[in-house]
């Protein structure tokens, strides 16, 4: 049986929804999308932080690739603190792309440049989300973020990952829950 399949408790296909007292100014009131968690670690993709001047047009020229004017002026998001130069596309159905990873059965994560010249000629998956670098947590780190209080996990949910304004998605990844997240205080309580 592989490390993967023994691994009990993953967080794949799940939001880490930042709690109010997180401090740490890369995920100060973020939700990440959870793409792999498994003994090794996690990796996700913070979906609620656009990068302030650079848009798709600059990263496709970098890139060498011609694009179409509607793709041009989509944002470019700040995966996380790792990997700051590389790209990774959080996206929707089709799935056959060279380094595609499932995270849920209709979700899954890309790095490689054969979906980005799709999505530079305006196909592909129509929902997706590109972002410079990730987020990253070693063996155990996660695990133990969550005990010390600092996340709240709920499923991945797309209206909030595509459809959701960026500025409102921690809210509204919170309310999955039912829950107001401006109303949580800092207190942990473990019984």
């Amino acid at each position: 049986m592989s490390q993967e399949k023994e691994f009990q408790g993953s967080l794949r296909g799940q939001f880490l929804i930042a709690m109010p007292s997180l401090a740490d100014p890369n995920f100060s009131q973020t939700v990440t999308c959870i793409c792999e968690h498994n003994a090794e670690g996690a990796v996700g993709l913070v979906i609620n932080r656009v990068h302030p001047q650079l848009t798709m047009e600059a990263v496709l020229k970098e890139l060498n690739l011609e694009s179409v004017p509607e793709v041009d002026s989509l944002p470019v998001h700040l995966g996380g603190p790792v990997h700051p130069g590389q790209i990774f596309v959080v996206h929707g159905p089709p799935f056959g792309w060279a380094a595609c990873r499932p995270v849920t059965p209709s979700l899954a994560l890309s790095n490689s440049k054969d979906l980005l010249e799709i999505l530079a000629k305006g196909q592909g998956p129509e929902s997706f989300i590109i972002t410079l670098g990730c987020a990253g947590w070693g063996p155990g780190q996660l695990e133990s973020e969550i005990m010390a209080n600092a996340w709240l996990t709920c499923p991945a949910s797309e209206t909030v990952l595509f459809e959701t304004p960026v500025d409102k998605r921690w809210e509204a990844a919170a309310r999955l829950m039912g829950i107001d997240v401006r109303l949580l205080t800092g207190a942990a309580g473990h019984a």
